[in-house]
């Protein structure tokens, strides 16, 4: 059973990020039960506003995710996310760095 890990593991680097979200825009699907894809992991940067990030059971922890703040977003584990105040955020994607050399 996961909880929300404090950091991005050692030895992942980031390659990637989505589009800016805003409370008028973000998808259901990220509203909804979702996770990454294997060896993917996230790290969700809010930029204004405030969101709650919450683990699916039977993971357990939920965090409120305020404006200048992140939240690490576990390889394949199932989450939602919901803007409490209207704002802004995107999430940046992070992988083995030995899988980004084989990707170039």
């Amino acid at each position: 059973m996961s909880k929300i890990p404090p950091e991005i593991p050692p030895g992942f680097v980031a390659y990637g990020r989505s589009p800016d979200f805003v409370s008028d825009n973000l998808p259901a699907k990220l509203q909804s039960a979702h996770s990454t894809k294997a060896g993917t992991w996230g790290l969700l940067h809010v930029l204004e506003g405030v969101v709650h990030y919450r683990l699916e059971a039977p993971h357990q922890g939920d965090r409120i995710v305020r404006a200048g703040e992140t939240v690490v977003i576990e390889s394949q584990v199932p989450h939602r996310v919901a803007f409490l105040e209207p704002g802004r955020m995107f999430v940046e994607f992070y992988r083995l760095a030995a899988a980004n050399d084989e990707a170039d």
